[in-house]
C-alpha cells in the first residue's frame, strides 16, 4: 500500500475548513481543484463550479484530503468521513476493493479518470465509506 489518508466531505464549505486546519497545525495545500477547473462527465450548475472538488492539505502533523461532495448528494454526518487508499499497483487495488466490497456497496465501481488514475468507491459492510485510487504510471 502506498498510502493511507482520510477523506473529508463538506457541505459547501471546504475551502473554510482546510483554511481553518491550516491555520490550527501550520502547512499548506498541496493541490486544489474546483468543479469548474474539471472535465467531469456530467454537468454541474454555475453555482457549484467554485466549490472544491478535491483539496490535499499536509502538515508535520497531518495529511487530509477534503472535497465539497458530489452537487446531487450532500454529506450528512456519518458519509461525510472516508478513509482513502493510494494502492501501488491495480492488483493491490482491486484486491482491497473485492475484499472490502463484500457484504458492502459499491457506490462507485473502479474505472478510469480524468486525474490519470484508476479509482473506485465502496461501502463496507460496517458502514465505512473507502475510496481505492490507483495513479497509473505516466507514458
Amino acid at each position: 500500500m502506498k498510502s493511507f489518508n482520510v477523506y473529508l466531505t463538506f457541505p459547501g464549505n471546504c475551502e473554510e475548513a482546510i483554511n481553518f486546519y491550516k491555520s490550527c497545525f501550520g502547512g499548506e495545500i498541496l493541490s486544489k481543484q474546483t468543479f469548474g477547473d474539471t472535465q467531469m462527465q456530467y454537468p454541474v450548475a454555475d453555482e457549484y463550479k467554485s466549490k472544491i472538488m478535491h483539496i490535499d492539505y499536509k502538515s508535520d502533523v497531518m495529511h487530509l484530503m477534503a472535497s465539497d461532495g458530489m452537487p446531487d448528494q450532500p454529506p450528512i454526518v456519518g458519509n461525510n468521513l472516508s478513509l482513502s487508499i493510494d494502492a501501488t499497483d491495480e492488483k493491490e487495488q482491486e484486491t482491497f476493493f473485492n475484499k472490502l466490497s463484500a457484504g458492502g456497496v459499491v457506490t462507485m465501481p473502479l474505472q478510469d479518470t480524468f486525474w490519470n488514475a484508476k479509482f473506485g468507491m465502496v461501502k463496507d459492510r460496517f458502514g465505512i465509506n473507502w475510496m481505492l485510487n490507483y495513479y497509473k504510471p505516466k507514458e
